[in-house]
């Protein structure tokens, strides 16, 4: 008995012994790896916080916002959403914010892409001059066009409806420099198979080009519907009227002059996440997909 376990022990200690060591190239391999790691688990650690501490601010009492911050709430409640509810038309400002949302969304669609293919399938003279000046524009902040874009407005008298916020959004060269890279991704042999069935740009357009950028359409879709629903400039300047007003801007008017219920301003901006957080979710495999295939960083 003692010399099987010895033999035991023997083939133990000599499979340990012939174990092969991490060579030097391996151990800094792990060393990046576990750094990295860790830079990333830090990294989302702090994108997420300030998420965490809307959420822990909204459940906490106005009177608990005073005293010294905790990462748990003392006495958590939902008296900061029933106040918000009271206060605010919140159906009708939600429903505002998400009519902008969607009709922004589904036109920039149809103009994004229309234009995109024009600028990657048909060739007309000063095609890259005139899609760089266009790019150009993406470097003008709204701050820039919002009182021109408001005087226009005045004189045709779209200033306090849906039309006047919804016009400016209608085109994005962000849009169509997103949809005209996946476009060049996909093969002009197949614009030229479908050309010799019988098929026109049209056709070309909608059975070819579009199925093969699905990707690039649910990134752009959801960057403008998130666009849209955070937009607070452009709705405060140009929709006066409250039946009128998005979710953002009824969230600006909660705060006072000289004090803020900030549980109740919170509690509008969980409310307000929700809808981003769905759809991203959602679409989550689209987008990183679109922004893979678009060679965007």
């Amino acid at each position: 008995m003692a010399d099987t376990t010895t033999a035991v022990d023997g083939v133990a200690s000599g499979s340990r012994a012939r174990r092969p060591a991490r060579t030097p190239a391996a151990r800094a391999a792990l060393g990046r790896s576990i750094a990295l790691h860790v830079v990333i688990v830090v990294g989302a650690l702090l994108m997420f916080f300030p998420f965490y501490w809307t959420l822990v601010t909204s459940l906490s009492p106005g009177s608990g916002l005073t005293s010294t911050p905790s990462l748990l709430p003392a006495d958590p409640g939902l008296e900061a959403y029933v106040q918000l509810f009271s206060q605010l038309p919140f159906a009708r400002v939600v429903g505002n914010s998400l009519l902008l949302a969607v009709i922004t969304t589904l036109v920039q669609l149809v103009t994004s892409a229309t234009a995109a293919y024009a600028f990657s399938r048909l060739p007309f003279p000063g095609r890259t001059l005139v899609f760089g000046i266009y790019l150009a524009t993406m470097m003008i902040p709204l701050q820039v066009l919002v009182v021109p874009l408001f005087a226009e407005l005045k004189a045709f008298g779209l200033v306090d409806t849906y039309l006047g916020a919804l016009l400016p959004t209608f085109a994005a060269a962000f849009g169509i420099f997103l949809l005209r890279q996946a476009m060049n991704q996909v093969p002009v042999e197949l614009d030229e198979a479908a050309s010799i069935d019988g098929a026109g740009h049209f056709r070309i357009f909608w059975t070819v080009v579009l199925p093969n950028i699905r990707p690039a359409i649910a990134t752009l879709a959801v960057f403008a519907f998130m666009g849209s629903w955070n937009s607070f400039l452009w709705p405060l300047v140009v929709l006066r009227s409250p039946e009128l007003q998005t979710l953002p801007v009824a969230l600006a008017g909660l705060q006072g002059q000289y004090t803020t219920q900030w549980d109740i301003v919170m509690a509008g901006s969980v409310i307000s996440i929700l809808p981003m957080l769905a759809i991203y979710l959602f679409a989550q495999k689209y987008v990183i997909q679109g922004v893979a295939n678009t060679g965007l960083k």
